[in-house]
């Protein structure tokens, strides 16, 4: 076993960004795969971003990363950006809309809840006794 658990390793780099692909395993013995991003930042360190997929995830890790780069591939795919940011609307269309967001399906009705109570913590502490 190599260091940290490393059992493979490789890198690749672009425009100035590593990619690690690292295989490891822990002390029970389950192998995990990190992948991860360095990148150099203006103070002379690096600025570092990972991403953890375990061994019973790869499948379909592999299936959506696959899925993703044959989108990407396409020469005529359509940039599609989504819209998260509170669309302005009357309030009875908002209403129709969950949360109020562009492009949001017509939400279902639900039956109301009713409003949790709110519990508020309270520390006391107790005076401190004199030492004689």
């Amino acid at each position: 076993m190599g260091i940290r658990g490393e059992l493979f390793s490789t890198r690749v780099t672009c425009n100035g960004r590593t990619y690690f692909f690292n295989v490891k395993e822990n002390r029970i013995g389950d192998m995990f795969l990190t992948v991860v991003e360095s990148k150099p930042t203006e103070n002379e360190g690096f600025e570092r971003r990972s991403v953890v997929v375990f061994r019973e995830d790869l499948s379909e890790f592999v299936k959506a990363f696959q899925g993703a780069l044959s989108f990407m591939e396409k020469p005529d795919a359509p940039k599609k950006t989504l819209d998260y940011s509170p669309a302005v609307q009357p309030a009875d269309k908002r209403a129709k809309t969950p949360g109020g967001f562009a492009g949001s399906e017509p939400a279902v009705a639900e039956p109301a809840k009713p409003a949790a109570k709110k519990r508020r913590i309270v520390v006391r502490r107790k005076p401190a006794e004199p030492k004689d």
